[in-house]
């Protein structure tokens, strides 16, 4: 596209040049018609020499009209476009994220305005995350800090004693306010490409196990069976961290957890996906995620009605598995339970 709106620039100035040089002839041939008619006696014929000229000027301007009508609605159709951009921009530069350009034009021109207005709305919507981003951590960090606040001044207050219970409802707090600023810190550096993996081969079903066993006791006491399967065979070794990928464990065993009322079940599937990577699923039989909530479960802070979380969880999950070049998705029907399952690549030792 780039050769092509560079050829026609070319052409474009080529045409401008010739028609220059058309024209300054035919003003050249024009006047020295005039000064010899001028300068003849009355009633003298005009001479051979412009006789011969006269046919080649009309040609001459009947080209330089074509040219001018056609060099101009070219003109337009290249210049039109840009001019829009550059009013769109001047908009944007005053904060006006919601301005756009009509696609018209040559195609070079209505790429160029359709590129414009991907890049418009991409600002708009990041610019609406930024705002609701910080709305919601506003929100986030509120909540533990009233509460905190409230216990610490009952206690000075002599309305709430001193006690062991209140003391550790106030550590239950700052736990929370640590794990969410210590959320956000692994959301930030994630996308800023700074952050730190160590990889090394793990056995990925080895590592399901120990999550597992982690959350045995939440389970018991939830009324909730946590169970982990996997296909029989050579263990599925992949290339990545441990610390990180246990972590994303965390987050999708502490989920299903959550959702899964008394009586329900939790299992976590390690199987091979495809010849380059091995897969591992989180199911349950919980309350499931509606249709409409689907596609935005991985967005921070996302959190659906019944949702009990900071809805950090599983956008944490979903940076620390792309930042492996592994992939993760969600599959629910409502009342059915939930299935999130991530691929990893498999290691090659060779």
């Amino acid at each position: 596209m780039r050769g092509r709106f560079l050829r026609r620039a070319v052409l474009f100035f080529a045409a401008v040049v010739v028609f220059t040089s058309l024209l300054s002839s035919l003003v050249q041939w024009g006047m020295r018609g005039v000064m010899h008619l001028a300068g003849a006696p009355p009633g003298a014929v005009a001479p051979p020499a412009w006789g011969a000229l006269h046919p080649l000027l009309v040609v001459l301007v009947v080209v330089l009209l074509v040219a001018v009508f056609g060099g101009s609605g070219g003109f337009r159709r290249m210049a039109g476009p840009v001019e829009d951009v550059l009013a769109a921009l001047g908009r944007v530069a005053d904060g006006d994220l919601s301005a756009r350009v009509p696609e018209r034009g040559s195609p070079e021109g209505r790429t160029l305005a359709r590129s414009f207005n991907i890049m418009a709305e991409r600002l708009q919507y990041e610019n609406e995350q930024r705002r609701n981003l910080l709305t919601d951590i506003s929100h986030e960090l509120r909540t533990p800090l009233s509460v905190l606040q409230g216990t610490l001044e009952g206690m000075l207050d002599g309305i709430y004693p001193r006690d062991n219970e209140h003391l550790a409802l106030s550590l239950d707090e700052t736990k929370a306010l640590a794990r969410l600023i210590e959320d956000l810190r692994t959301l930030a550096t994630a996308d800023s490409a700074g952050l730190s993996l160590t990889k090394a081969p793990v056995d990925l079903a080895e590592l399901a196990r120990e999550s597992i066993a982690a959350f045995n006791d939440q389970a018991v006491s939830a009324g909730v069976a946590l169970t982990f399967d996997a296909e029989p065979g050579p263990p599925p070794i992949v290339e990545a961290d441990g610390e990180r990928v246990r972590q994303v464990l965390g987050n999708l065993i502490g989920n299903a957890l959550r959702y899964t009322p008394r009586g329900g079940t939790v299992r976590l599937r390690c199987d091979p996906a495809g010849a380059g990577g091995v897969g591992l699923a989180v199911e349950d039989t919980g309350t499931g995620i509606s249709a409409d909530a689907l596609p935005h479960v991985f967005d921070r802070f996302y959190k659906s009605k019944e949702s009990r979380g900071t809805g950090l969880g599983l956008a944490i999950a979903k940076s620390l598995v792309e930042a492996h070049g592994g992939e993760i998705a969600a599959e629910s029907e409502p009342g059915r339970g939930t299935t999130i399952r991530i691929v990893l690549p498999r290691y090659d030792a060779v």
